[in-house]
């Protein structure tokens, strides 16, 4: 979330800025400022009464050391009615911390000065394109009916066990699937990433900090014996690892990558455009978390997108890369970048990664800070992207690499995989 200060120094810059949001700032911002004085004048009162009480207690120690009892229990008498006016300001601090940490979760980050105005993926911005298209034979076959000739996924039998968007890969198909993570996850260890194994289940407070509470909390399952959500992403207990931390400069940056499963409801999702591996709940997702020094996080973000699109050139998969416009930004994020590769039988672009920079807006949810050389505290940039989504990635291999008499395997993945054809 903003930090109230900023809102303060910068609240017409920040009201122009979300409005390529589509989001009208002024009347809650406004809202947030009468609150922090509010907050401000009650914590200086606070302070007032807590310092006389304090210099009371000491005075009544001198009374009774003395033995002037009668001036000791006048004084005593004093600060019980201290005593209850810090209690009532106390309760009225908290109260009004609530009211103003509301508001501030509703409040989107600020988008960076290069994201385009729009109201839809309509309107982002395609940046760079790179790969041929596969020249298909007349009768080439989307993957879901590849998957079926070549019963390597099973959509029916994952519907039977579990539900729609459940899919089972078996053979060859999850072979490939699991070729895929380790190919992933060796690729970010080699450009410096440290590989960690995380929960699958995270608490309220973990999906508060990196922000997909309370704005996705739609789109998570929860277990509601337990108060736990299952994750959307593995940003999320990653980023999680250094909540409430003080890091020193030393340690920055941080460079972290983990393979998990993903959960999302995708309540409403229907149509063409889900089937197959299109649109799952439940999905495998290799991803990548920075935490970095602020003056570095553009630079960071640069190195992000050219690592993503180096695993796109080894499997040989046509991409592109595409700016989101301030409409379709998601809410934590500063700048994203957007990943699509082409599926040939399906003759459409499909996302496939999205790398984005949050700036502070995460790290100040999460209080993560660092102390510099000269002993001042400041909040890292949290950066994060995927490297990559597992199901469209299988799904464009499946389709793009499609022959009359199989699947050939992508070069790369070959000593993963073991064989070099599904048939």
């Amino acid at each position: 979330m903003l930090e109230v200060k900023h809102i303060r120094a910068h609240q017409e810059e920040y009201t122009q800025a979300l409005k390529k949001r589509n989001f009208e700032a002024e009347a809650v911002f406004d809202s947030i400022l009468k609150l922090d004085e509010k907050r401000r004048s009650t914590q200086k009162q606070l302070d007032e009464i807590l310092s006389e009480s304090n210099k009371l207690s000491k005075e009544i120690g001198m009374l009774f050391k003395s033995g002037e009892k009668e001036k000791a229990n006048a004084l005593k008498e004093k600060t019980a009615g201290l005593k209850e006016d810090s209690r009532r300001l106390g309760e009225s601090m908290s109260q009004v911390g609530t009211e103003l940490q509301a508001l501030l979760y509703q409040v989107p980050n600020i988008p960076h000065p290069s994201v385009p105005a729009g109201k839809s993926e309509e309107d982002n911005e395609e940046i760079f394109k790179e790969g041929d298209i596969p020249v298909l034979a007349e009768n080439a076959l989307p993957h879901w009916e590849l998957a079926k000739k070549y019963d390597i996924i099973d959509f029916e039998l994952g519907n039977k066990i579990t539900g729609a968007g459940f899919p089972v890969y078996k053979g060859k198909g999850a072979r490939l699937q699991r070729a895929l993570i380790s190919y992933f996850l060796d690729k970010n260890v080699e450009a410096g990433y440290n590989e960690v194994q995380v929960p699958l289940l995270v608490n309220e407070a973990s999906g508060y900090g990196t922000g997909q509470l309370p704005d996705k909390e739609g789109q998570m399952y929860h277990v509601g014996n337990d108060d736990l959500y299952l994750i959307p992403t593995a940003e999320v207990p990653i980023t999680n690892i250094y909540r409430d931390d003080l890091l020193t400069e030393s340690q920055l940056p941080i460079q972290l990558t983990g393979y998990t499963p993903c959960f999302r409801r995708e309540a409403g999702s229907y149509g063409a455009h889900v089937r197959g591996l299109n649109r799952l709940h439940q999905f495998d997702k290799v991803e990548l978390v920075n935490l970095v020094k602020p003056e570095e996080s553009y630079r960071v973000l640069d190195d992000m997108v050219e690592h993503v699109k180096s695993i796109l050139r080894d499997l040989k998969l046509p991409y592109r890369v595409l700016r989101l416009c301030g409409g379709d930004l998601g809410f934590t994020s500063a700048l994203t970048y957007d990943f699509e590769l082409f599926s040939t039988a399906q003759d459409r672009w499909l996302e496939i990664s999205s790398v984005s920079n949050f700036e502070t807006f995460q790290a100040n949810r999460l209080k993560i800070r660092y102390k510099d050389a000269g002993k001042n505290k400041a909040l890292v940039h949290t950066l994060n992207g995927s490297s990559l989504a597992l199901p469209r990635v299988l799904a464009g291999i499946l389709e793009n690499y499609q022959t009359e008499d199989g699947i050939v395997i992508p070069e790369v993945l070959k000593p993963y995989t073991g064989f070099d054809k599904i048939s």
